[in-house]
């Protein structure tokens, strides 16, 4: 299914008709955009109670379109998941390295052992915040003053006498 089926408020987590399973391997990677500014604080997955849970988490922060090759490259940061059918535990972040997203992948690279993997529900808890954005600006500058740009009524020279 769609991977956004398994983004939903808290109160749904229990829904076990929507989910998302691996199409060829244990593989399976998320690409979040957000609409601001995110601090994120936990991550939770939930899964089945079998093999085909994820056994590993990594995320990385502000790499919009990731792809599978792009996972190669180090994460900022990986957990170890254990099996939680319920969606009950929380996988801390560090919030110093999470605290300006705005857009969020997470990769799945292995499971407990299954062909395929199938997660539930993914439940994302940090703090959102407006996005500024900084428009464009064409701007000419300077490099050295052009007298005819800045013309003067005359200039009286004059002199001070200090005692």
């Amino acid at each position: 299914g769609s991977g956004a089926l398994v983004f939903r408020a808290w109160e749904e987590r229990g829904d076990r008709a929507q989910f998302v399973e691996s199409d060829d391997d244990e593989e399976l990677l998320f690409n979040i955009p957000f609409t601001g500014n995110v601090k994120l604080k936990g991550v939770i997955v939930m899964g089945e109670d079998d093999g085909t849970h994820p056994a590993e988490m990594r995320l990385f922060k502000n790499i919009p379109h990731m792809s599978f090759d792009d996972a190669a490259r180090e994460p900022d940061q990986t957990f170890s998941l254990n099996r939680d059918p319920a969606g009950e535990l929380e996988y801390p972040t560090k919030i110093a390295r999470f605290s300006n997203v705005c857009h969020l992948s997470i990769h799945f690279p292995k499971n407990f052992g299954a062909e395929t993997t199938k997660i539930f529900y993914i439940g994302l808890k940090g703090e959102w915040t407006e996005a500024h954005r900084h428009e464009v600006t064409i701007c000419n500058y300077e490099a050295s003053a052009n007298p005819a740009d800045h013309k003067l009524e005359q200039i009286t020279p004059q002199t001070h006498f200090i005692s």
